[in-house]
C-alpha cells in the first residue's frame, strides 16, 4: 500500500478503537469512560455487563457492519453503480417482507431456517431489480428502480404487519434495525457465515478488478464475466441476509463505506475488502453510540441513525453522477381522448355519486341497502358521525392531493414531481408528529400550521440542492427518497420515545382515513374554498409555466415569482393532507397522468379532471381497504402505494433515459 493511503487506515483503525471503548462504556448504569474502563475489572456486575450484554452488541456490530459495507461495495462494482448497495437495490426490504411473511405464515420454516428465508428475500427483490433495469448501467435509473422496489416490498411489509399485529409484535423495533442483543446466539449464528463469506471474497478478490476497467477488457483479460458478477451478487446477497436475519434491515452503510475507502485511496478490492470491513463496522458503531446517547433509558433503532447520517451522501453521490447532465424538463404531454367532455363529466359525476353510496353503505361486516342509505344518514349516529365525514373527507383529501401534484408536475415540468415523492409529505409528517407528541394539548390547528411549516422547509431544501443539476426529474425524484428516509426515520425515533404503539405508528406511517371527523371536513373545506380558486384563476398564467422559461418571459410571465408561488400553493394543499391523513402518497402523481392522457396537456380542461380522478382513487383505496379484508381495515396509504409504486416504475421507464457521465 502507497504511504497516504496506509496512514489513513491506519487512522481509521485508532478511531475505530476509541469508538469501541465508548461503545462498550455505554450503558444505563455506566459512570463515563475513563471510571468504567478502571472500576469494571473489581465489578462483577459491571464486568457480566459487558461481558453478556455490551459485548455481544458490539461484536454483532462491527460484523453487520462489515458485511453491509463489503456488500455495498461489489454491488457497486457489479453494477457500475456508485449508489448501489444493499438498501437501494431493494434487497433489504425483500428480505425483511419475507421475515414477515413467514413469520405470519409459515412460523415454523422461519424458526428452523431464518437464514435461507430472508437470502430468498434478497434474491428475489434483486432478481426483480435487475429485471426491470435489464442491460441499462445509468446509476440513478438503477438506484430509483430498486428504491421503488424497496416502497413496493414496504408497502406490503406495513400490510401485513397490521393485518397480523400479534403474530409480528416482536418485529417493529427490528424491523427499523436495531443492535439490541440479549445474549450471544445473534454473535454465534453471524460470525461463521461473516467470517467465511468475507474470506471467500478475499480470496477470489483479483477477479472483480477487471471488472472496474469494462466488460469489453475483463473479456479481453480471459475473465468470464457472467461468472464474476453472480459471484459478487452471490456474496453481496449472503451478507445482507445474514445482517438482516440478527438485527433487521440498516441502511446506507453499505453506500457510505465503500466511498469513504476510496477516498483513502484504495483501489484493488483485497484492499477495499480490508478497508470497508474496519470503516463499515466504524460506521455503525459510531450510529449506535449516537443512538444511545439519545436515549439510554430505552432503545431506539439504529436503522434510523443511518438514515439520518447516509441520505445526504447519497444526495452528494446522486449531484456528483448528474454533473454533466443538467435538464430542466420539457413541457409535459398528453392525448385528448374525450370528445363529448359534457357527457363525459355528467358519467364522472354519477360514477363519484355511486362510489360514495357504495362506500356509505359498507361497515365493516355490515350493508345497508343505497334505499335505505337516507333512512340511515338520518337516524343511524353512526354512520351520520363516523362513515359520512370519512367518505366525504377522504374525497376532499384527494382532491387536495391531485390538485398539488398537478401542479407541481407543471411548475418543474417534471411527469414525477409529487409531494410525496420530493419528500415534502415525509417533511409535513414530521412536524405533525412532533406537535402531536411535545404539545398533545394543544389546539388542533396547530397541526396543520405545523405540517406546513415542515413542508415549505422541507420543499425549499429539495429546490435550492436541486438547482445545481437544472431540477433533473431523476435528481428530484432521488433527492425526494433520500428526505422521505430521513422523515421516515425521525419518525420512528419520535414514535419509539413517545412510547406509542406499534399499530399506531405503522398506521400513521402508511396514512389512513381512519377516525377523521367533521372538524377534519371543516379543515377540508376552508382549504379547498380558499386555495382552488385562486388556482382557477391563475390557471392560464399556471399553464404558460409549463412552457420553456424563454417563451414564459416573452409572454410577460413573471417566471420565478410564479413558480415559486405555484409551488406554495401545492406545498399547502399537501401539508394540509397530511395533517388531516397522514403521510399517504401517489394519489398527486398518478391523478395528473391519468387525467392528461383522457383530456390532453391543457390545464384548464385538465384541473378539474385531475381533482376529481384524485377524489375516486382515495375514496375508491379507503372503501377497498375497509371491505376486502373486514372487519380489519388496511390504511388507504398501503393500497394506493400498492397502485402508485408499480406505475412509477412505469414511468421510469417512459422517461428520457439520461447518459452517465
Amino acid at each position: 500500500m502507497r504511504v497516504k493511503p496506509f496512514l489513513l487506515f491506519a487512522a481509521c483503525v485508532l478511531l475505530f478503537i476509541i469508538l469501541g471503548l465508548i461503545h462498550l462504556s455505554q450503558g444505563q448504569a455506566s459512570t463515563g469512560l475513563l471510571s468504567f474502563w478502571m472500576e469494571v475489572w473489581d465489578n462483577e456486575q459491571e464486568l457480566n455487563f459487558l461481558l453478556y450484554s455490551r459485548m455481544p452488541r458490539f461484536l454483532i456490530g462491527c460484523l453487520v457492519g462489515a458485511a453491509l459495507a463489503v456488500a455495498g461495495m461489489l454491488l457497486q462494482t457489479m453494477t457500475r453503480n456508485p449508489l448501489a448497495s444493499a438498501s437501494t437495490l431493494g434487497i433489504h426490504a425483500g428480505a425483511f417482507f419475507f421475515v414477515v411473511l413467514f413469520s405470519i405464515f409459515f412460523p415454523s420454516i422461519k424458526g428452523a431456517f431464518p437464514f435461507f428465508v430472508t437470502m430468498l428475500g434478497g434474491i428475489i427483490a434483486a432478481l426483480i431489480v435487475s429485471f426491470l433495469v435489464g442491460r441499462a448501467l445509468d446509476p440513478i435509473r438503477i438506484a430509483l428502480t430498486g428504491l421503488i422496489v424497496t416502497m413496493l416490498f414496504s408497502s406490503f411489509t406495513s400490510a401485513l404487519q397490521l393485518l397480523y399485529e400479534n403474530e409480528v409484535s416482536g418485529l417493529f423495533l427490528w424491523g427499523a434495525g436495531t443492535l439490541l442483543q440479549l445474549d450471544w446466539s445473534g454473535v454465534q449464528f453471524a460470525l461463521p457465515w461473516v467470517l467465511f463469506t468475507l474470506l471467500f471474497a478475499f480470496i477470489i478478490g483479483h477477479r472483480f478488478d477487471a471488472l472496474l476497467l469494462g466488460e469489453d477488457v475483463a473479456v479481453g483479460l480471459g475473465q468470464n464475466v457472467m461468472i464474476s458478477k453472480l459471484i459478487g451478487w452471490g456474496i453481496a446477497i449472503i451478507l445482507a441476509a445474514v445482517s438482516v436475519t440478527v438485527v433487521g434491515p440498516i441502511g446506507f452503510v453499505g453506500i457510505m463505506a465503500p466511498h469513504i475507502v476510496r477516498l483513502m485511496g484504495f483501489r484493488k478490492h483485497r484492499s477495499m475488502l480490508i478497508g470497508n470491513i474496519v470503516v463499515g463496522a466504524g460506521l455503525l458503531i459510531c450510529a449506535d453510540i449516537f443512538v444511545r446517547m439519545i436515549s439510554s433509558m430505552s432503545e431506539l433503532p439504529v436503522g434510523a441513525m443511518t438514515a439520518i447520517i447516509g441520505a445526504p451522501w447519497l444526495v452528494y453521490l446522486a449531484l456528483k453522477v448528474s454533473r454533466k447532465t443538467r435538464t430542466a424538463g420539457g413541457a409535459l404531454e398528453g392525448k385528448v381522448r374525450i370528445k363529448h367532455i359534457k357527457r363525459f363529466y355528467l358519467l364522472i359525476s354519477l360514477a363519484v355519486l355511486g362510489l360514495v353510496g357504495f362506500s356509505l353503505s359498507f361497515g365493516g361486516t355490515s350493508f345497508t341497502s343505497l334505499l335505505e342509505l337516507p333512512r340511515e344518514l338520518m337516524y343511524n349516529t353512526f354512520v351520520w358521525d363516523f362513515r359520512l365525514p370519512r367518505v366525504v373527507v377522504s374525497f376532499g383529501i384527494g382532491m387536495m392531493m391531485a390538485a398539488s401534484g398537478l401542479m407541481m408536475q407543471t411548475v418543474l415540468r417534471n411527469p414525477l414531481a409529487d409531494a410525496s415523492v420530493l419528500g415534502v409529505t415525509s417533511g409535513a409528517s414530521v412536524v405533525a408528529m412532533l406537535v402531536l407528541i411535545v404539545f398533545p394539548q394543544a389546539p388542533f390547528v396547530l397541526i396543520p400550521i405545523g405540517a406546513l411549516i415542515g413542508a415549505l422547509v422541507t420543499m425549499g431544501i429539495v429546490l435550492f440542492i436541486s438547482a445545481r443539476s437544472g431540477y433533473q426529474p431523476m435528481i428530484l425524484l432521488l433527492m425526494g427518497v433520500a428526505i422521505s428516509a430521513v422523515g421516515s426515520a425521525i419518525i420512528q425515533i419520535l414514535l419509539v420515545r413517545a412510547n406509542l404503539h406499534a399499530s399506531q405508528a405503522l398506521t400513521w406511517l402508511a396514512g389512513s382515513t381512519y377516525g377523521t371527523s367533521w372538524s377534519d371536513l371543516v379543515i377540508v373545506m376552508i382549504t379547498s374554498l380558499l386555495l382552488f380558486p385562486v388556482i382557477l384563476y391563475m390557471a392560464n398564467t399556471f399553464e404558460i409555466l409549463s412552457l420553456s422559461d424563454e417563451l414564459s418571459i416573452g409572454l410577460g410571465v413573471k417566471t420565478s415569482k410564479m413558480r415559486m408561488f405555484m409551488i406554495i400553493l401545492a406545498v399547502m394543499l399537501s401539508s394540509i393532507s397530511v395533517s388531516v391523513v397522514g403521510a399517504i402518497g401517489f394519489i398527486g402523481l398518478l391523478a395528473p397522468h391519468i387525467a392528461r392522457q383522457l383530456v390532453g396537456p391543457k390545464l384548464l380542461q385538465l384541473l378539474p379532471l385531475t381533482i376529481v380522478i384524485g377524489g375516486i382513487l382515495l375514496i375508491s383505496a379507503d372503501f377497498l381497504g375497509r371491505v376486502v379484508l373486514a372487519p380489519k381495515e388496511i390504511p388507504a396509504g398501503i393500497i394506493v402505494s400498492l397502485i402508485g409504486a408499480p406505475y412509477l416504475l412505469y414511468l421510469l421507464k417512459k422517461t428520457n433515459k439520461i447518459k452517465a457521465s
